[in-house]
């Protein structure tokens, strides 16, 4: 079966504001609402002070807790009689926005979302707040083998780099901050030279600009120091966090082509076949089909640093089949590198990415949101448009290929949380 290339575009517009900010917009004006997308590089976890751990993320969550004259209230209730939501959150490398409003309130949404950045009030009541709910998520975490898994897997390969750490910080972090903390972060990383923005929606290439210049031309313009990522992760022999629990959890991962390759399109097909399938993929067939090891297993491609990207995965099961199910996940692993897929297997994830490729354009926000990676990908405007042909492009020998270069036993990394026998 081959994929279908005919049939389905998605028309990008450039638009640069009056202010000179560039944005990527789709314009759809069947609904009359329109969302925006924004990211702020070199502003996330990774960047914040030492001893001020979970600053970004705590920043991010108090951006809509007041700004200007305006308490967190009265701040919450212009929002909701604009018929407007916004939101803020920081993971290692950036800051990122989302924004949906009618149409006829773009202005206003503009407004209250230039206060956020412009005006945060940080006020003590709702740092007191905002700080309790984020410790309370650490401790949560401490104790869910998932999320400990994961902690370990960033801090083994990323050891001595601020990449590695978790983006919620740590508790004493969180409570060293204080306002004067998030007033810096806020001058000194979200910054207009570090700026991503994409719209979707009942708007027009003119709007649009006036709207971006409204949000974010007063930002400073002088570029934040940037964050230095390691072009590639540390591999680690097995890494074991004991957690008292019924089940293991498990995460791994190790190097993917980066987003220059030309390959990038076949790493994502061949991705699909090993473990991004569902429970088509090969991985979920040998440990849960056939062994009953776990309820379910996969790994995704995750872009990282300028060009970088890695293939992290996860999964979980009972204690004592722990040692089974990574024997399984390595031996698969080890096999598909060296065989790569079948044709009947190419055939099927060739169909699914393009079958599924209109399934990220179905609201506004999703298409913002996936504009804004496209440019943060260093990708073309008309990217979209030959995706389905570079599917297509996709044959046996070349799958094959990539799997080869891809996929390296050596270099998977596994960490686990939980108390597992036999080990």
């Amino acid at each position: 079966m081959a994929a279908n290339t005919e049939g389905w575009s998605v028309p990008v517009t450039v638009v640069r504001s009056p202010g000179g900010i560039p944005a990527w917009l789709i314009q759809d004006a069947t609904v009359p609402v329109f969302a925006l997308a924004f990211t702020f590089l070199d502003a996330g976890a990774a960047a914040d002070p030492a001893g001020r751990e979970g600053l970004a993320g705590l920043a991010a969550g108090l951006l809509t807790q007041g700004a200007g004259a305006l308490s967190a209230t009265q701040f919450q209730d212009r929002l909701r009689d604009s018929a407007t939501s916004l939101s803020f959150t920081a993971g290692r490398e950036t800051v990122s926005g989302s924004l949906r409003a009618l149409s006829a309130n773009a202005d206003e949404a503009a407004r209250l979302l230039a206060m956020a950045l412009g005006e945060p009030r940080f006020d003590a009541a709702e740092l007191g707040r905002v700080r309790a709910g984020r410790l309370a998520m650490l401790k949560q975490e401490a104790n869910a083998p998932r999320a400990a898994a994961s902690r370990l897997w960033w801090e083994k390969a990323f050891p001595e780099n601020a990449f590695g750490r978790q983006p919620l910080g740590t508790e004493a972090g969180l409570g060293a901050i204080e306002r004067d903390d998030l007033r810096g972060f806020v001058a000194g990383r979200l910054s207009r030279a570090r700026l991503v923005v994409a719209a979707a929606g009942a708007l027009d290439a003119a709007s649009l600009g006036r709207i971006v210049d409204a949000a974010f031309l007063k930002l400073p313009a002088a570029a934040p120091p940037a964050i230095v990522v390691p072009a590639r992760p540390g591999a680690f022999p097995l890494a074991l966090a004991r957690l008292a629990a019924p089940q293991s959890a498990v995460a791994f991962g190790q190097p993917a082509l980066s987003l220059d390759d030309p390959d990038w399109d076949a790493q994502l097909v061949v991705n699909r076949i090993l473990a991004g399938g569902g429970f088509s993929s090969r991985l979920m067939d040998e440990v849960r089909e056939k062994r009953g090891l776990s309820y379910g297993i996969g790994a995704q491609i995750v872009p990282f640093g300028e060009r970088n990207a890695l293939i992290l995965g996860a999964t979980a099961t009972e204690n004592a089949r722990l040692a089974a199910t990574l024997g399984v996940l390595r031996e698969v692993w080890a096999g598909f590198a060296a065989e790569g897929p079948t044709a009947p297997e190419l055939d099927d994830a060739r169909a699914y990415l393009a079958g599924s490729f209109p399934l990220a354009f179905t609201s506004t926000p999703e298409i913002a949101r996936s504009l804004v990676s496209l440019q943060l990908a260093a990708r073309p405007p008309d990217w979209l448009e030959g995706r389905l042909a570079r599917l297509a492009a996709v044959d046996l020998d070349r799958a094959r290929a990539v799997a080869r270069r891809l996929y390296d036993p050596a270099a998977l990394s596994i960490a686990v949380a939980g108390d597992p026998a036999g080990l």
